[in-house]
């Protein structure tokens, strides 16, 4: 059962959203329905939107999560948009970093800027740069991007890009927030730590990557506590699939559009699990369970949703922003109704709105005919009132 008592520490909540559509879906209609699915978040008072970066596999369809970002904050008021992630060795850093600035201005502070190496090796085949480059790369381009943030004039050769005296001719609008991304190695965490920004686990529900998270938030603070920085816990953010209804039956019969497509389709673009333990079951209905219980995600219900939520505070110890799977688990009705629905019932047990509304409806309710009888009473003395100011007349 979940916990009766909110987190101590309200939690955010968000997307990240590389997006995966099902191939033979319309490509303008699937772009179309991410800039309203973002705008549906808005609405619902989610906090952070993170846009992915891909150039092949015909499923992640933004190519540029900068243009994607432009076009969501015309459209939207209160929610955060992030890159999630740029792909840094695919960009000079001066140029990159001009971008991301100047999102900043047009967001007024709404923009987040998330970092890493490119998660699809056919992209970096297309650009001729071997995948065994990426990392390097990637720790590159962002030295040099976090100097220019910082207001530096940067020179830097490498043998992959150049910058001469570069610096940015605007400044950051806001410190906005920064992030790298990071799955079970500690490499993400390190820079990280060192260059004291957020970080991003996106596979935190994975069974192995769960088992690393503590580790990776100790790699994280040791390597921020020795560059003179802080890693705190409020800019931890974690992501894993998740589709919730009404009931466990229901959630089961909306996923039959795409979960297991979704992940067909992982399973030949990344690493997934322990490639010495069984393979999952194909069998619809037991795949399910087995994600389920395996805790690698949740098909079911907002009371499934907080035990899945608390199950990943216990193991970190605190973190500060949950962030749902964009992909096409169900069709497009099923996920908005999904988001709403936790909305309504997940989100204020976490950030502490249940409690006071329950304690002012406790002490009302409770207070038995209290509150009808001083009504009844100041109605009863009103007329009472009248009639003797009209017999007096």
């Amino acid at each position: 059962m979940p916990r009766l008592q909110p987190h101590p520490a309200p939690l955010r909540f968000g997307i990240f959203m590389p997006p995966m559509h099902k191939t033979g879906v319309n490509p303008t209609l699937a772009l179309h329905r991410d800039l309203q699915l973002i705008e549906h978040l808005d609405q619902l008072g989610y906090h952070e939107a993170w846009i992915g970066e891909h150039h092949s596999a015909g499923s992640e369809l933004i190519a540029s999560p900068e243009v994607f970002i432009a076009a969501a904050a015309e459209r939207t008021k209160h929610i955060k948009l992030g890159t999630g992630v740029n792909s840094l060795p695919y960009h000079h850093p001066f140029v990159l970093a001009d971008r991301i600035v100047m999102l900043d201005h047009l967001t007024r502070g709404r923009m987040m800027f998330g970092a890493g190496p490119g998660q699809l090796t056919s992209d970096a085949a297309m650009l001729g740069i071997d995948p065994m480059d990426q990392r390097p790369r990637m720790e590159q381009a962002f030295d040099v991007m976090m100097r220019l943030f910082a207001g530096e004039t940067v020179t830097a050769r490498t043998d992959w890009f150049t910058c001469e005296e570069a610096v940015l001719q605007i400044r950051p609008y806001s410190d906005f927030d920064i992030a790298v991304a990071s799955s079970m190695s500690p490499s993400g965490s390190k820079l990280a730590g060192r260059y004291g920004t957020g970080l991003l686990s996106i596979a935190a529900t994975e069974p192995a990557a769960f088992q690393v998270l503590d580790y990776n938030y100790q790699v994280w603070q040791e390597e921020a506590t020795r560059h003179g920085h802080t890693a705190p816990r409020e800019k931890w953010r974690l992501m894993g699939p998740m589709h919730i209804a009404e009931t466990v039956e229901q959630a089961k019969k909306n996923c039959q559009y795409g979960l297991m497509w979704v992940f067909e389709y992982l399973s030949h673009i990344i690493p997934t699990g322990d490639p010495s333990a069984p393979p999952p079951p194909s069998d619809y209905s037991d795949f399910i369970d087995y994600a389920n219980e395996s805790g690698r995600m949740v098909i079911g219900t907002p009371e499934m949703a907080i035990e899945q939520l608390e199950r990943l505070v216990d193991k970190t110890g605190g973190f500060g922003c949950y962030l749902f799977l964009g992909a096409d688990l169900a069709d497009h009705a099923a996920t908005l109704r999904s988001y709403e629905l936790f909305a309504e019932r997940v989100m204020p047990h976490f950030t502490g709105q249940l409690g006071p509304v329950q304690a002012s409806y406790d002490r009302v309710v409770g207070a038995g005919s209290r509150w009808v009888d001083a009504t009844l009473t100041a109605q009863l003395t009103a007329i009472a009132n009248y009639e003797e100011e009209r017999a007096a007349r």
